[in-house]
């Protein structure tokens, strides 16, 4: 049997000249199933743009924190997050409150559980050097999650850092971020190869992509919209380096 393909995409934050150059690749390579796990809107400019794509190209789309608190966000907010929330559309602010918040598939007798940060919570983070607990949480079946088979594979986004680790028979992986990479400053995202919906056994496999994109125009794009703390937004596009880090290097404790 031919093997199917997924791409796995997160982390997007309005940033649209990132993600074009993403499903540009991944058109290249002649996928058609692109499963988003979320964050599509907020810290970049074009939220609203980069939903009504995510809205056409992906199959499954997964609510992440900002995707979930940003149509929360009252009219005494503070005034970035205003700005980003008045930048989508009542209908886009709807679509993202009522996205899933995990996937679980099956793919060459593996059973893969997606969400955006962990199974407890989208807002609850779990970074590369996490300890044991932590590890075997992710595998959990919570009230997020459900009541599923506990999966062999967990895939997430979220800490913008793309990784694998497998230990004791289970993998763990971060697809990184296609927005706002912070583990350097290229997009990523994940191909998963394998059987799609198969109990039988078949080959696997995950590969980690890069995308390389122009950075200059997204960020002009920012400054053209005049969008708030776009002078720590383009930092972090041209180096990756977080806007937290950015703070406490010029002696201001970060939030």
């Amino acid at each position: 049997m031919t093997p199917d393909r997924i791409a796995l995409v997160a982390d997007i934050h309005g940033n649209v000249t990132a993600l074009e150059a993403v499903l540009a690749d991944i058109d290249r390579r002649g996928i058609d199933l692109v499963i988003n796990l979320g964050d599509i809107a907020g810290k970049g400019p074009r939220g609203e743009e980069a939903v009504r794509i995510c809205r056409r190209r992906c199959v499954v789309n997964v609510r992440g924190n900002w995707d979930d608190f940003l149509p929360t966000i009252s009219d005494d907010g503070p005034p970035a997050m205003l700005w980003w929330r008045d930048e989508l559309s009542t209908a886009s602010r709807t679509w993202l409150a009522d996205l899933p918040l995990s996937h679980d598939l099956v793919m060459s007798r593996r059973r893969i559980r997606l969400f955006h940060a962990s199974a407890q919570s989208p807002h609850h983070r779990v970074h590369f050097h996490h300890t044991p607990e932590q590890f075997a949480a992710m595998f959990a079946n919570t009230a997020m999650t459900g009541d599923g088979p506990i999966p062999d594979m967990v895939g997430y986004a979220d800490i913008h850092d793309a990784y694998i680790e497998t230990f004791q028979g289970r993998t763990l992986f971060n697809i990184g971020s296609v927005g706002n990479p912070l583990d350097e400053p290229t997009p990523s995202y994940v191909i998963a190869e394998g059987l799609l919906g198969s109990d039988l056994p078949g080959p696997f496999g995950l590969q980690f992509v890069r995308v390389p994109y122009d950075v200059e125009t997204e960020i002009a794009v920012a400054e053209e919209l005049r969008m708030p703390e776009r002078d720590v937004w383009a930092v972090e596009l041209r180096e990756g380096i977080y806007r937290g880090r950015q703070q406490t290097e010029a002696g201001i404790i970060a939030r």
